[in-house]
């Protein structure tokens, strides 16, 4: 097998201690990518690793959390995802064939004797380097460390950002099982990113300081390297590292703002990737275009507005019957059938005005308004006028007479009542909205009646004029 035609197999690895951030969400992404494309040769793999070696901190719901939010995303994996933790035997044996090969050492130094030498080193400006890497023998507990190169320097070769040296003088030998025998995080990484076949490590440049130490283990063992690709991090709009104050962190908070799952992954798509100058990347056109050679080397600013605008693409490619349901789960509670039937029919007007669906109680209020209903502020100033009762019957009565309940005839027999009774628009349009709407946004008057049905049109125009007679 050529290594053209050999399969891409790439990893996301989280840790099990809270939601499934923004950021790795876009690592999951860019890894789900790179092994689902349609460039990507036959076989190729997109895993997940739970990587939980830290018990103590290990939260199965967190777990769950992050599983949700990659299924809710549309990011499937192959497999079932591994646990890191549960692996500790193989790396405690890659640990120990490092040992008889002369490649790791057993270290006695230790708490504050460590501290100690460590601190020397530092004043003098040199290398700490363990009196036993040589050989000799301490007592009591022991940790291994990796016979790391302590001369010339290491060369990463990162697909992202190019060749990165590290002097191997201001590096030391990094311990890979501790003294209670546990793995430390920069061995079993290594050992399960080979065992799992992984091709292609793509990950934060958070990660990139860790890269020489875990080369060197690749190295030690004999086993050929990954493709290394360090993307950048994601920062707020003023520049500085990605915190709270910035807004949502987590995927599941974007999915309560009312996020598509395609909308939030073009957005997570452009935080940091480029294909020319397109904005609008439907799933299938980032299969088939996504390439490392796309990630930039910058640090990608979230935009919320941006990101909010592109989903706000996505919701206008709904179908009207999935906006409608979709808008339902964002309004309170216990929404009639005839409020689901009206949000359907005003669908087409009513998708330019969602960018996210938690827009959709606004967006929808007027179709939600329950007879009867108050008109009051400013929204009861036109029925205030005089022959504003007068002008509402008329209208009804107009209205009724008309076959075709669309918007465009329900719009043109406004107009013309207007016109015929020598009325400006001004005159007609604000009391008839004001009984349609009490004030609500809503789009034109035709598309408004249209929306809310003949019967409950209607049934608000006569309401309006009881509630002006009464007054």
């Amino acid at each position: 097998m050529t290594a053209e035609t050999k399969p891409i197999v790439t990893r996301f690895a989280p840790s099990p201690t809270g939601y499934l951030h923004i950021g790795g969400a876009r690592t999951a992404l860019f890894n789900w990518l790179m092994a689902r494309g349609k460039s990507a040769p036959a076989g190729s793999q997109f895993l997940l690793r739970i990587e939980d070696t830290d018990r103590a901190r290990h939260n199965e719901e967190a777990v769950e959390a992050i599983l949700d939010g990659l299924r809710w995303m549309g990011l499937d994996w192959d497999g079932e995802p591994l646990s890191q933790h549960a692996r500790a035997d193989r790396h405690a044996e890659v640990a120990d064939e490092l040992l008889a090969n002369g490649k790791a050492f057993k270290c006695w130094l230790q708490g504050d004797e460590l501290d100690a030498a460590r601190n020397e080193a530092r004043e003098k400006n040199i290398r700490f380097t363990s009196p036993y890497r040589d050989g000799g023998e301490g007592e009591g507990s022991f940790v291994i460390r990796l016979k790391a190169p302590i001369e010339g320097e290491t060369v990463v070769k990162d697909a992202v950002q190019g060749e990165v040296r590290f002097p191997n003088s201001v590096s030391d030998d990094t311990v890979i099982l501790r003294s209670d025998g546990t793995p430390t995080y920069m061995l079993a990484v290594v050992v399960d990113d080979h065992d799992m076949g992984v091709t292609h490590v793509i990950r934060g440049d958070d990660h990139l300081n860790n890269t020489p130490k875990q080369q060197h283990i690749y190295e030690a063992m004999g086993w050929d390297l990954p493709v290394f690709a360090h993307v950048p991090l994601i920062h707020g709009e003023d520049g500085k590292k990605l915190s709270k104050r910035h807004g949502a962190l987590g995927v599941e908070a974007y999915r309560d703002q009312g996020f598509l799952p395609d909308g939030l992954l073009n957005g997570l798509l452009k935080l940091g990737w480029s294909h020319g100058d397109e904005e609008i990347i439907p799933r299938d056109k980032a299969l088939e275009w996504f390439g490392l050679s796309g990630i930039g080397k910058a640090p990608a600013r979230l935009d919320l507005e941006k990101m909010a605008a592109i989903n706000g693409h996505f919701v206008r490619e709904l179908s009207d019957k999935d906006f409608a349901e979709k808008a339902i789960a964002f309004l309170p509670d216990d929404q009639s059938a005839d409020v689901a039937e009206r949000i359907e029919r005003a669908a087409p007007f009513l998708k330019e005005r969602v960018k996210t669906f938690s827009d959709a109680e606004s967006a929808c209020g007027f179709l939600t308004l329950t007879l009867p209903f108050e008109i009051t502020g400013k929204a009861a100033k036109p029925l205030k006028k005089e022959g504003a009762t007068d002008t509402l019957a008329a209208l009804a009565a107009a209205l009724e007479g008309v076959e075709d309940w669309s918007a465009a005839t329900l719009e043109l027999a406004i107009q013309t009542y207007a016109e015929t009774n020598g009325l400006g628009f001004g005159q007609v349009g604000p009391p008839l909205r004001a009984a349609l709407t009490a004030g609500n946004p809503a789009p034109t008057l035709g598309e408004t009646l249209f929306a809310l049905g003949r019967e409950e049109a209607m049934a608000r125009i006569e309401a309006a004029q009881a509630l002006v007679k009464a007054q």
